[in-house]
């Protein structure tokens, strides 16, 4: 008798019954833990509440869960891009009905470090939970201090997210989060430093720099939580933007910024050797989160960040070749035959300069800038097709906005002026062909 059919269903049968326990394992722990002490019972002391402000900050909880520039902040909305649809983020103030007013500390805790809501159930991991649980006891439970008492409720329903089938079965993240997501607390190293150690763990934990910087796996999961793994913090794709990589490759990478350049980029949203501007997504996060850090925190995180190794990608700046000087020397003699410079020359050398070096805290540089000679072009592309504008903050320069050029250009004409920029004062990059430029298009305009 052929035995394949039962043990099919068997194994189906096995399969649903352990998802079942694990989803109510987590949910009745939950239910337990409220017997215990509350502490949204009293109203914790502002010493408490003026820390999870600060991490609230530090975590960038507001640049995903409010809306847009008038909204109420933490009343949720946001659209958040994925590969399977739009995710929208979820009202996080204290309203009982359509926020966390009803959460007490273990709901808060199992929602942010499990990605389990009150009502058990899962959260999409755009909620950044997979690096969330690291973050320590002392830090969660100022952070709950702050949301319970320290924002205003703000009664909102935000749109339903509503993925097709099968990724609007959430019950399936739980194997998810059993395969990918590591339920640990951030563990100082102990052969680093203090400043070190306290880097770490802002970029792994609260930080959650790895969401957008670290490459995506099979299952959309992030290729790494931390050093020891060489795909962490290498650069990745988020909302058709490129997260560039952080590590010390001397060309794309932060290998010839200080760590003081680091910790201005972040606070100012510009960085000086060679002048570097934020762009696209991370204008939003030093708007709202990073100009905030204390400057000790922006020290940590830079010192960290410089320790990371190069990758060893292409993409490569050598200023003092003879190729270099030859691009240099035509540009200024008005030698422009080489396709995109004559478009260089009429559209970008106002701002950009015909040497490539930008103005000082104003244009970014294009001779050596990283994210020229980044191995993926996504965020060049969109740039140019749409446009964009420096962070406004409040210790760095006044912002500066640069005009969208689609419609304009051909996609083509894209191509050949992206690949002049990635090819001149130095900068040995790869080319960007017309149909680089034509997929990235079609994709933003689905």
């Amino acid at each position: 008798m052929d035995q394949t059919i039962p043990r099919a269903m068997l194994a189906l049968v096995a399969l649903t019954i352990a998802a079942i326990l694990l989803y109510l394992a987590p949910h009745a722990a939950a239910q337990g833990s409220r017997r215990g002490a509350d502490m949204n019972a009293a109203v914790p002391d502002s010493t408490l509440m003026a820390r999870g402000a600060y991490l609230a900050k530090v975590g960038d909880c507001a640049g995903c869960h409010t809306a847009t520039a008038s909204s109420a902040p933490f009343a949720g909305g946001l659209g958040l891009g994925s590969p399977f649809g739009m995710i929208y983020s979820t009202n996080i103030t204290p309203d009982k009905k359509t926020g966390i007013g009803d959460y007490n500390y273990a709901d808060f805790e199992r929602a942010l470090r499990d990605g389990v809501r009150r009502d058990g159930q899962r959260l999409y991991p755009a909620m950044p939970y997979p690096s969330f649980t690291k973050i320590s006891d002392s830090d969660m439970r100022a952070l709950y201090a702050y949301f319970m008492h320290g924002v205003l409720p703000v009664s909102n329903q935000p749109p339903k997210t509503s993925l097709p089938f099968p990724f609007n079965q959430r019950w399936g993240l739980i194997f998810w989060n059993a395969v990918f997501v590591h339920h640990e607390r951030f563990t100082p190293a102990a052969d680093h430093d203090v400043l070190w150690n306290r880097g770490a763990y802002i970029v792994q934990s609260l930080g959650h720099c790895g969401a957008c910087h670290t490459p995506r796996g099979p299952g959309l999961e992030e290729r790494g939580y931390d050093e020891s793994s060489n795909h962490y913090l290498a650069g990745g794709v988020n909302d058709h933007w490129y997260a560039s990589d952080l590590g010390g490759d001397m060309g794309f990478g932060l290998g010839r910024l200080s760590e003081q350049d680091i910790a201005s980029f972040l606070k100012t949203g510009h960085g000086a050797k060679p002048h570097v501007v934020t762009f696209g997504s991370m204008v939003r996060v030093v708007e709202i989160s990073t100009q905030y850090y204390t400057d000790d925190d922006l020290k940590a995180v830079a010192h960290y960040l410089k320790s990371l190794p190069p990758r060893g990608q292409t993409g490569t700046y050598k200023p003092g070749s003879l190729a270099a000087q030859h691009t240099v020397t035509s540009l200024k003699t008005g030698e422009v035959e080489r396709p995109g410079a004559g478009l260089y020359m009429s559209f970008c050398v106002k701002c950009h300069q015909a040497n490539g070096r930008g103005t000082e805290q104003k244009f970014p540089a294009l001779a050596g800038n990283p994210a020229v000679l980044a191995p993926d072009t996504t965020s060049l592309i969109r740039l140019l097709l749409k446009g964009g504008a420096s962070p406004q903050t409040l210790s760095g320069p006044k912002q500066c906005k640069m005009p969208a050029f689609e419609g304009k250009f051909t996609d083509t004409e894209i191509a050949r002026v992206l690949t002049f920029v990635r090819t001149t004062w130095g900068n040995d990059a790869s080319a960007v062909t017309p149909r680089d430029v034509s997929t990235l298009s079609a994709k933003l305009h689905e």
